[in-house]
C-alpha cells in the first residue's frame, strides 16, 4: 500500500492501530502499536471508522480528521470492509488475493510469522475470501507488485470523479 500511494499524490495512506506485537522485521511506523485498554478506551469514545478483532488482536481505522481532500487507502480486513461499505456505501472496495496459497504461506513466513500464526492466517483466509468476493467493487490478484500497483490505479482512477 506504501508503493500504491507514493505513485499517486491523491491518495492518503491511514495508518492502522493494532494490540499485536511488533514483528522483528517491521519498521515500527507500519502500525499504531498500543496495548488493549488504550484501544478499548477509543472503541469507546468512537474514535474508529472501523476496527475488529482478529486472530486475537484488535485492529482499527482511526477516525480520519477533516480537511484532507486526499483519497483515503485503508488496508483493512473483510470484517473492516464490510463496516466501511456499511458507513460509506461510495467506498471503493478492493479485495486483492495472492496469486495462491502456497505463495501466501510463503510471503507469510518471509515477514517472520510464527507457525501457528501463518497455519491461522490461512485458515482465516480460506473462510474470509468468499465474503470478500461478494463484497469486493474489484478484484487483484497480487502476483508481481507493480503489476497490481499499475491495476490499482487503473481501477481508482477509472472511479474518481472528473
Amino acid at each position: 500500500m506504501q508503493a500504491l500511494v507514493e505513485r499517486d499524490p491523491q491518495l492518503w495512506l491511514s495508518r492502522s492501530w493494532t494490540t499485536r506485537e511488533r514483528r522483528p522485521s517491521e519498521a515500527g511506523d507500519a502500525y499504531v502499536f498500543v496495548e488493549t485498554g488504550e484501544f478499548e478506551d477509543r472503541i469507546a469514545a468512537g474514535g474508529f471508522l472501523e476496527w475488529t478483532e482478529f486472530l486475537g488482536n484488535y485492529y482499527g481505522t482511526p477516525t480520519p480528521g477533516v480537511g484532507d481532500d486526499r483519497d483515503i487507502v485503508l488496508e483493512i480486513e473483510v470484517d473492516g470492509a464490510q463496516q466501511v461499505k456499511q458507513t460509506h456505501p461510495e467506498a471503493l472496495l478492493l479485495f486483492v488475493l495472492p496469486p495462491s496459497r502456497a505463495e501466501q504461506e510463503r510471503r507469510l513466513r518471509g515477514r517472520g510469522d510464527r507457525d501457528d500464526k501463518v497455519l491461522a492466517r490461512l485458515k482465516k483466509a480460506e473462510e474470509e475470501e468468499p465474503i470478500g468476493l461478494e463484497l469486493a467493487d474489484e478484484v487483484v490478484v497480487n502476483d508481481d507488485l507493480q503489476d497490481t500497483i499499475d491495476e490499482m490505479l487503473k481501477i481508482i482512477n477509472s472511479r474518481r470523479p472528473r
